[in-house]
């Protein structure tokens, strides 16, 4: 899904102003978009200009207004055609693959030293991933099925940071242990 129908995603779920959004988006492992921020709010000009969403300004004591951004009904039905359309097949490109495609030329030690960084990378992804996964306030259970398939996109971001350290503690293990030159 791209950047606009992210947007009316989530005001499907409740209003949101236009940093609240950039919030939730730039901390989410599902919503991620590659662009700066200011696409978010031109993002939604767009959207109200379609009357996808429109807005309600609030004054706030001490700080200058916001606009909280809601879902239209015409919202809803190009939110609906979007859900509806061919989902996405993963994307596997990994810059990282590409780096270790070419480490040929570089020492065993030099090679566990990129995968041991690799590795504590995406130690440090799976703990941030599984400390928002144990924040149900940060999406939304407006039903049963809601909530089943929240778990289990949480749990699908889980077993691939999982698998990807599994795949790089054994890299690391045959390469430490030369098992490689077996393979020749």
């Amino acid at each position: 899904m791209d950047l606009r129908s992210t947007i009316l995603g989530l005001l499907s779920w409740q209003p949101f102003s236009g940093y609240d959004l950039k919030r939730i988006i730039s901390q989410s492992d599902i919503f991620y978009w590659s662009g700066n921020n200011n696409q978010i709010y031109k993002s939604l000009i767009e959207l109200q200009k379609s009357g996808l969403v429109n807005y309600e300004v609030q004054v706030q004591e001490g700080l200058p207004a916001k606009k909280v951004y809601s879902i239209t009904e015409k919202g809803r039905q190009e939110l609906r055609r979007s859900l509806l359309s061919t989902p996405e097949l993963p994307d596997l490109r990994k810059g990282f693959l590409i780096q270790l495609a070419w480490a040929d030329p570089l020492t065993d030690a030099e090679v566990l030293e990129l995968l041991e960084q690799y590795e504590a990378d995406i130690a440090n992804l799976l703990q941030m991933h599984q400390a928002q996964a144990r924040k149900p306030e940060e999406r939304p259970e407006r039903s049963p099925r809601e909530r089943y398939l929240w778990e289990r996109i949480m749990a699908n971001i889980t077993s691939t940071y999982q698998s990807e350290l599994e795949w790089v503690r054994q890299t690391k293990q045959e390469i430490a242990g030369g098992s490689y030159r077996q393979k020749e």
